[in-house]
Parts: C-alpha cells; sequence; structure tokens
C-alpha cells in the first residue's frame, strides 16, 4: 500500500496517522509543530515531520520528506483565537482581528494545503486521495461564531472546487466533516459530563478516513458527514 502524510499529530491527527499505520500504509508521517505531539507519533513507527502546516514552502517540504504519499489528510485546527468570545462572537461587536483570527487564518490554511497536496499528487502521476477534515460549522452557523463558520464554510467551497478539478485526473478529493465534538484530552475538561454516544470517536473518524482513500474512480464521496447517535443531527 502506497503511504499518506497526515497534517497533526496530537489528538485526532495522530490517531488518524496510527490507523493508517497499523492497517498497512506505509511510509505514514504527520505534521506537527510539538516536539511532544511528534515523539508520541515516532514511538508508533510513524514519521515526525516538524513543519508548520501554514506555510505552503515548509509544507511542500514536509510532504517531499514523507517519501511516496497517495494520501493527503488535513486535521489541524488553523483558528488562531484572538481575545474574547469562543468563535469570534456576535459579528457587532467582532474586530477585524477576530475576523482574520478565526475565519482568514481558517480558510487561508485550507488553501495552502489543498493547493500544495494537489501539486504533490500531480507531480506523482498517479492519482491519489485529498482529505480535508472540518467541523459541523461548515454546514451552518450559529449565533455569536460566525467568524469561525465562515472560514470552515469557505473551507468546504475550496473542497468542492478542489473536487470538481481534479477528479478526472484521478485525484479524489474529500471532505470529512464532523458534526460533533470530538472525545479527546482536548476536550476532557467540558465534556467530562457528556455521554459517550453524544460525542465523536477518533477512532471512527480515522476509519472514515481510510473509508474515503479506499475508493476506486467508479465511485467517489467528495463529502462524508460523521454524528454521533447522541449528538443531534440536521439534515
Amino acid at each position: 500500500m502506497s503511504g499518506a502524510i497526515v497534517l497533526g499529530a496530537r489528538n485526532l491527527g495522530g490517531a488518524i496517522a496510527t490507523h493508517l499505520h497499523e492497517t498497512g500504509w506505509s511510509p505514514v508521517a504527520a505534521v506537527a509543530r510539538s516536539d511532544e505531539s511528534l515523539a508520541a507519533v515516532r514511538d508508533r513507527g510513524i514519521l515526525g515531520i516538524n513543519a508548520d502546516a501554514t506555510d505552503p514552502v515548509a509544507l511542500g517540504q514536509a510532504v517531499a520528506q514523507a517519501g511516496d504519499v497517495a494520501l493527503l489528510v488535513n486535521a489541524v485546527s488553523a483558528a488562531r483565537p484572538a481575545p474574547g468570545p469562543w468563535g469570534g462572537g456576535p459579528l457587532a461587536d467582532a474586530s477585524p482581528d477576530a475576523y482574520e483570527a478565526w475565519c482568514g487564518a481558517v480558510s487561508r490554511q485550507a488553501f495552502t494545503f489543498l493547493s500544495v497536496a494537489a501539486a504533490a499528487l500531480r507531480a506523482r502521476g498517479d492519482g491519489g486521495t485529498i482529505i480535508q477534515v472540518t467541523g459541523g460549522s461548515a454546514r451552518r452557523a450559529m449565533p455569536g461564531r460566525g467568524l469561525w463558520a465562515a472560514g470552515a464554510a469557505a473551507t468546504r467551497a475550496l473542497v468542492h472546487a478542489a473536487a470538481q478539478e481534479l477528479r478526472t485526473e484521478g485525484i479524489h478529493v474529500a471532505l470529512l466533516v464532523v458534526d460533533a465534538t470530538i472525545a479527546s484530552p482536548k476536550t476532557a475538561d467540558r465534556t467530562r459530563d457528556v455521554p459517550p454516544e453524544a460525542l465523536a470517536d477518533q477512532a471512527e473518524i480515522a476509519r472514515a478516513v481510510a473509508y474515503l482513500a479506499g475508493q476506486r474512480a467508479t465511485g467517489y464521496t467528495h463529502e462524508l458527514v460523521v454524528t454521533p447517535s447522541g449528538d443531534r443531527w440536521v439534515p
């Protein structure tokens, strides 16, 4: 099986990289800035690469360092929260800095990932899969979180455009929407009293990535939504 590179090595990114590694993808690389996160994936036999996923040059170099990869997955959160409410707060009260932090940073990083990934697979010349992970805000906005939702919606639009542009070249581009809070050490404090069935499981998300990556050109899924049964589902 060909190789894979995952942006993110802590929590979800680490879970995805681990699942791919354990199911035969080789080589598998994970990109992060934290030495602690990289050490954890290296202990599992995964190549840990220290790189800035928002920098197109650094990301391109990381992809090249990963070797022959046919699967590229973006599982990082690029938001740079500014002072104020999570998600940016009400539009009437938000500042331009909050917009750049919650919307601009998210969509810009998605663009960087998609453009670098597309160029890498085109150069490889044998198709491949590009998967962008995002949250439920890509599907709908919520009061007080419009800036965050705008970044997620822009990410969705970029993925849809890339999917249409690249599918005839044998490159499968998919958006994986996790419409729920993900159970992880990162969310443990605020989900302590939430039933397990109301939280998304990192292992299930990793299996969803593998499912998308295993599709053939005769049946691509370009958007997949994962929602745990204990959370609300909105069509």
